[in-house]
């Protein structure tokens, strides 16, 4: 019975390609309207219920049924604070009525920010042990995190701000590499495009 469930795991696709093209674009998206390309957030709203909840909710559970822990874990955590986001910019944006809107603290969200910094943390950690793109991409979480908690205080908002902005570009350009190199390089059965190897290899 034992053997017949590893079986059945092993036939499962790695999803990671599907949850890094979510993040890559919901990411994308959103650092458009930081740098002032783009703006206000309804437009990013889909997307980011869609691209960065959905998606990434998907990869998550099929991670989970892999028996990977920390790949479901991280994409179904992240899937969720996109549908979370979404739903604050409908708040903000008045969706629900200038009474809510209205009574809508950023500070609330800030502490959300601060307790995703924490999860992304040990993360990172974890991600020592995967591949260089992969740690990369949590260490940009870090920093997209940092900025966005300290944008929400009011801290040097504008810095910070833009702290947000680079860090989304970054996750974003590696986000992408990291689901073609997944793609192709289980399409082709070898290397194609280099992940780099962990920087923490086990002893």
């Amino acid at each position: 019975m034992s053997d017949e469930k590893t079986q059945s795991v092993d036939r499962l696709a790695d999803p990671s390609a599907l949850g890094l093209f979510g993040l890559a674009v919901i990411t994308l998206v959103a650092c458009t309207q930081k740098f002032g390309i783009t703006d206000g957030v309804t437009g990013v709203m889909s997307w980011a219920i869609f691209l960065g909840g959905c998606m990434q909710l998907i990869a998550g559970v099929f991670d989970f049924k892999k028996n990977n822990v920390f790949g479901g874990t991280a994409f179904i955590a992240y899937g969720f604070f996109w549908c979370a986001m979404a739903f604050s910019w409908a708040v903000a944006s008045g969706i629900f009525g200038e009474q809510a809107a209205a009574a809508f603290d950023p500070k609330q969200t800030g502490v959300a920010f601060l307790a995703y910094l924490i999860l992304t943390a040990f993360m990172t950690i974890g991600a020592l042990r995967t591949t260089k793109v992969l740690f990369l991409i949590f260490l940009a979480i870090d920093f997209l995190f940092i900025g966005l908690a300290l944008s929400s205080f009011g801290i040097a908002a504008e810095a910070t701000h833009m702290l947000a902005a680079v860090s989304e570009l970054v996750i974003s350009l590696l986000s992408f590499y990291g689901a073609g190199a997944n793609v192709l390089n289980r399409h082709f059965g070898e290397e194609f495009l280099p992940l780099g190897k962990a920087f923490w290899a086990k002893g």
